[in-house]
């Protein structure tokens, strides 16, 4: 079976192809031709899975007769009622969020703060009074696939963590360095790749997914 995936970040299609590398039938990921010149959907619904079927119902009519998967993901913090969802990579950004630097006065050679810094900034901004022992918090991905714009199969997949108060590690991205295991006694920014790819909240989405897509699928559709 050929999938052709609607997007172009690296961590995803790293965490996609890992999963696909594993499954029974042999999965053959292609990116989706030409998604740089197609001007991306709105992501404008309130939940991962409205955005991800929206996304690729979009992509799946730029490539007739093929299937189209995308997806949406993010960060869920129980204490913050499941913020800040789907708008995880915008947090900071939505609520205006600009922390003042740490040098003052600014200097020409201080670096401004990155987008997933800010983000940090903001969630631990909002968690001052929660006690680490009410800090449960995911990483949820919901991956749809689709034909000609229809949708064939859903797939949800999650980690479970919790959040730190102050960040650790250096090879993750987004809110990694905050999202600490308590089994891996480590955080994701912690992790080595080939251990954080088995537990990835992306491949477990992939491996729902292709558990809900096969048998929709006839033997002459799987090509």
């Amino acid at each position: 079976m050929t999938l052709y995936v609607a997007s172009s970040n690296p961590g995803k299609l790293r965490d996609f192809a890992a999963a696909a590398a594993a499954a029974t039938p042999a999965i053959t990921l292609q990116p989706l031709p030409n998604l740089k010149e197609i001007p991306p959907p709105p992501e404008d619904e309130p939940t991962f899975e409205g955005n991800a079927i929206e996304k690729a119902r979009f992509y799946s009519n730029h490539a007739p007769g093929q299937i189209v998967i995308a997806d949406d993901s993010g960060l869920e913090v129980d204490a913050l009622h499941g913020a800040p969802g789907v708008r995880s990579a915008r947090f900071a950004d939505d609520h205006n969020f600009h922390p003042v630097e740490a040098a003052e006065p600014p200097t020409p050679s201080l670096e401004p703060l990155s987008t997933d810094q800010r983000n940090n900034l903001y969630l631990l901004s909002l968690l001052t009074a929660i006690p680490l022992t009410e800090r449960s918090a995911r990483y949820h991905c919901v991956l749809a696939a689709a034909r000609d714009g229809h949708i064939l199969a859903i797939g949800h997949g999650a980690v479970e963590g919790e959040i730190l108060s102050t960040p650790r590690g250096t090879s993750g991205f987004g809110y990694d360095p905050l999202f600490y295991l308590p089994h891996e006694d480590k955080t994701m920014a912690e992790l080595d790749i080939q251990t954080k790819l088995t537990f990835s909240h992306r491949g477990r989405a992939f491996a729902a997914l292709l558990g809900a897509l096969q048998p929709r699928l006839k033997p002459s559709q799987i090509q």
